[in-house]
């Protein structure tokens, strides 16, 4: 077992800030590596040290592996955590790391290339006992009968990038005369976006539900702190997350925490990670569709409903720890909803809106948690996601969750830029979300969501 002393924290914002403190906490000195455009923002200014790594870009920076390993030694850090999205899932990082002798954060890097390959993913969850979607049997090529694993599957279908992740490379094909060329199409833009232009086919679901199971591994044991709900979807990008997932059939949320375990026991799995599924409620059905080998954006409302602090979790097994906590010692209290705040105008389609936030008042009161990356005075760069804080909120069950949800939303204020608060009010008030009646497709059935927040 290693002591954590010193820790690089490779990535920036709201999960810059939660890592912080999360090592403070436990003892651990944070050193953050820092864009030159970020040098002062808020999680520079927790941080107990910062390492420049390059540019604004993030290609020059934040994605440029030999300056963050650079900065590591360079700071004398015994460990990184990467976060989220940046290299949080590049097997080939975790392994650079590990050879300069660090601790790295996070699962190993066979765990997260076999789970990184969407298609290898599959295969493996199949083998595992997960129930998946039916699909191809593995990637797709040029010279592939895609015609004929179409056939199979059925349409509307998806055609995603084996590569790929984030909802980035995925097409909906509804006809089979559109196949070919949305097929062409679809590993062309695999190949720009992740440098694999392998495809594979897997069943569309008009109305499906987005389920996940938040697994911990400590490389011998595996268990489960229940599921989300992240079906409130724009653009297969989450905007709003709940904990735990409502309406659901007793059998088959048993089978997906119980298949999430299995598939982190089967390949040996450590740290945090989150097993994907989608509900078909016409079919009472759930299938795999995923595994993310990271911390999740929407992990606070676990945490709210389960105690656990993933992140102190996460740094404890990287240091050599058991698990600390046997499966019958998660309790699920209540319920938790997150709502992600951007820096975007929803009345100009959505269009980024970087610059000053010249005020900021976050809400307050009981069962209110805001994990933020900007306070008054800081500058929302454009040259990164647009995310700028978590919502959290916790009740003692759904329907008071929302409304709590409602208020400290209506207690936000922010001058300088806009954000998405008008239309995330929108959307959770509308009754569709209220009864539980909405589905990873639901914005883009309803236009008049849209119209609302722009007035």
């Amino acid at each position: 077992m290693v002591a954590l002393k010193r820790l690089l924290i490779a990535n920036r914002g709201e999960i810059a800030a939660r890592i912080i403190r999360a090592a403070r906490e436990m003892g651990i000195e944070s050193v953050l590596a820092v864009s030159d455009v970020d040098a002062d923002s808020y999680p520079a200014q927790l941080a107990d040290e910062l390492a420049l790594v390059g540019p604004a870009p993030a290609t020059q920076s934040y994605l440029n592996p030999e300056a963050l390993i650079r900065a590591a030694k360079e700071r004398g850090v015994d460990a990184v955590h990467p976060g989220y999205g940046f290299l949080s899932e590049r097997a080939s990082f975790a392994q650079a790391v590990l050879e300069a002798g660090l601790t790295w954060v996070g699962p190993s890097p066979e765990a997260i290339e076999l789970m990184g390959n969407k298609a290898a993913a599959r295969a493996a969850a199949r083998a595992a006992g997960v129930p998946i979607m039916i699909g191809s049997d593995g990637g797709l090529g040029p010279s592939d009968d895609v015609c004929a694993a179409a056939e199979r599957i059925g349409f509307p279908l998806l055609i995603k990038a084996s590569a790929g992740g984030g909802g980035r490379g995925i097409r909906v094909v509804r006809e089979p005369e559109a196949l070919l060329g949305e097929f062409k199409t679809a590993g062309a833009e695999a190949l720009a976006a992740f440098g694999d232009a392998t495809v594979y086919l897997e069943r569309f679901i008009d109305h499906a539900r987005h389920i996940e199971v938040q697994i911990l591994g400590d490389g011998t044991d595996v268990i489960h702190l229940f599921d989300r709900d992240c079906s409130v979807q724009r653009r297969q990008q989450k905007l709003i997350e709940e904990a735990p997932a409502p309406n659901l059939p007793d059998h088959l949320r048993k089978l997906m925490l119980d298949a999430a375990v299995q598939l982190g026991r089967s390949c040996g799995y450590m740290g945090a990670g989150t097993v994907e599924f989608l509900y078909d409620e016409a079919r009472d059905q759930v299938s795999f569709i995923e595994m993310n080998t990271r911390l999740q954006v929407e992990h606070p409302v676990t945490e709210m409903v389960t105690g656990v602090d993933l992140v102190r979790e996460q740094l404890r097994i990287a240091s050599g720890e058991l698990l600390g906590y046997a499966q019958d010692d998660i309790v699920l209290s209540g319920h938790a909803i997150e709502v992600r705040l951007c820096a975007e105008d929803p009345a100009a389609g959505f269009m980024p809106s970087p610059g000053t936030v010249e005020r900021l008042v976050w809400p307050g009161g009981p069962g209110v948690r805001v994990d933020s990356g900007v306070v008054a005075g800081s500058t929302v760069q454009p040259y990164y996601d647009s995310m700028i804080a978590k919502l959290v909120v916790w009740d003692s069950n759904r329907e008071d969750a929302v409304q709590r949800a409602l208020r400290a939303l209506d207690e936000v204020q922010i001058d300088g830029i806009r954000t998405t608060v008008p239309f995330l009010r929108k959307v959770l008030a509308d009754a569709a979300f209220t009864r539980v009646e909405h589905h990873t497709k639901m914005l883009e059935h309803r236009p008049d969501l849209f119209e609302l927040a722009a007035r």
